[in-house]
């Protein structure tokens, strides 16, 4: 397997591609349009529920902050909404969300720029995270290297059939801003000052100037008036935070807060995705396979049943994966205790204890956000059947992912490019 020569993915953990042949280059999201996406959603059926489900469609907008301008819209609390997946910003998707007690007529005097959203049943539930089929991906990658193109991109389609690494992409740490998993690091370890400093003082040289100078400021001198005073007014997430500290001076637990609940849980769980790419690194750069099992591994079947690999049953699982009927995944660490069965589960551990964390650190962040951070199996392979046309220096993918998995991560496989050319 090639190793990435890129320093933001080796900091994510994302160290290695699963073939070593060459890729395409080319930019992702030359516009917006060039990155669809279309949630499928689980079976909805009950018109005397509570939730009214609808259909989102945008354009160019980050989740949350089209469900607080929903929201405003409705005037309703923004946490009378769910939903079931996040999306890219940068692109246009098509997803589900769930409204608390409001009435569809609500819904269709909602009028936001590149916004549309269309009722189309009710729940007695909430959706929840993950709580979908699955998702259709449409992208176009555009100005790819001409010499051999459709060759490369063969090359690449036969990979992502077989497998590739299952990392968490590059939005899982943010785009611009790759932090929340230092975010999140340092909510677990109680450290909600170097949290709030992190979030809000650490610049990116992809920001605009002004946005690096106010960070930069806020960093060296956590003087919250004047960063607010500072910072662009469309950093709403940072500012409620710097609000909160002007009121209540020196409370950088109830500035965390301010965040909205499942922005916050993202922080945390952010860390563990990190944990996972890294644990995932490590077991390619042992030589070990991401399809052929080791004594230890931990098997995770399509109905969600779990097992582990030992000598006597090896050979029956190396047949159970070749048939698709489970794959190797990693256990993300979380508050409950870790029980190792092979060298994957010791190398977690390891990380974990050089970054100084274990069950307790999870169970305190538990508390903190009122979310249960529990361990949690998690594939090491992607594999899927990927539709490719090249015409002159574009290529168009077309593929659909479990939830869950990125599709940065198969565009990585096939254009092996600095990760800044995907956001």
């Amino acid at each position: 397997m090639m190793p990435s020569p890129y320093p933001l993915e080796e900091e994510l953990g994302m160290r290695y591609y699963a073939s070593d042949a060459p890729g395409i280059g080319g930019r992702l999201r030359s516009s917006h349009e060039d990155f669809v996406v279309e949630e499928l959603p689980l079976p909805i059926s009950d018109p005397d529920g509570p939730y009214l489900i609808c259909r989102l469609t945008k354009t160019n907008w980050e989740l949350q902050r089209a469900v607080k301008e929903i929201a405003k819209r409705l005037g309703i609390s923004h946490r009378r909404i769910a939903w079931a997946g996040t999306k890219d910003k940068n692109a246009v998707t098509t997803q589900f969300i769930s409204i608390y007690d409001v009435s569809p007529e609500a819904v269709g005097q909602v009028h936001l720029t590149d916004i549309t959203l269309e009722v189309v049943g009710r729940s007695q539930h909430s959706l929840v995270l993950g709580g979908l089929a699955g998702n259709r991906f449409d992208i176009t990658i555009r100005d790819c290297i001409a010499e051999d193109l459709p060759a490369r991109v063969q090359a690449a389609t036969e990979v992502a059939s077989v497998g590739i690494p299952n990392y968490y992409g590059l939005q899982r740490f943010g785009v611009v801003r790759p932090v929340t998993h230092v975010v999140g690091e340092s909510i677990l370890k109680g450290d909600y000052e170097g949290a709030v400093a992190t979030y809000v003082g650490r610049s990116y040289p992809r920001e605009s100037e002004v946005a690096q100078q106010a960070r930069t400021h806020f960093a060296k001198t956590r003087d919250a008036r004047a960063g607010l005073a500072a910072l662009p007014v469309q950093m709403t997430y940072e500012r409620a935070m710097l609000n909160h500290l002007v009121a209540n001076p020196g409370d950088y637990a109830g500035a965390l807060q301010a965040l909205p609940p499942k922005l916050l849980s993202l922080l945390v769980s952010a860390f563990q995705s990190y944990l996972f790419n890294s644990a995932l690194s490590s077991r390619i750069e042992a030589g070990l396979s991401l399809t052929e099992p080791e004594v230890g591994d931990r098997l995770l079947f399509a109905n969600g049943r779990e097992d582990i690999v030992s000598a006597r049953n090896r050979q029956a699982a190396l047949l159970q994966i070749r048939r698709g009927r489970c794959r190797i995944a990693l256990f993300i660490p979380g508050s409950e205790p870790i029980v190792s069965h092979g060298p994957m589960d010791e190398i977690l551990q390891e990380l974990m204890q050089k970054s100084g964390i274990d069950t307790g650190n999870f169970e305190r962040a538990s508390r903190f956000v009122s979310t249960k951070f529990a361990g949690v199996l998690r594939p090491i392979s992607l594999t899927t059947d990927v539709e490719a046309d090249v015409v002159d220096a574009s290529v168009r993918l077309r593929f659909t992912l479990p939830p869950g998995h990125y599709a940065t991560t198969v565009c990585r496989e096939y254009m092996k490019a600095d990760p800044y050319m995907m956001i």
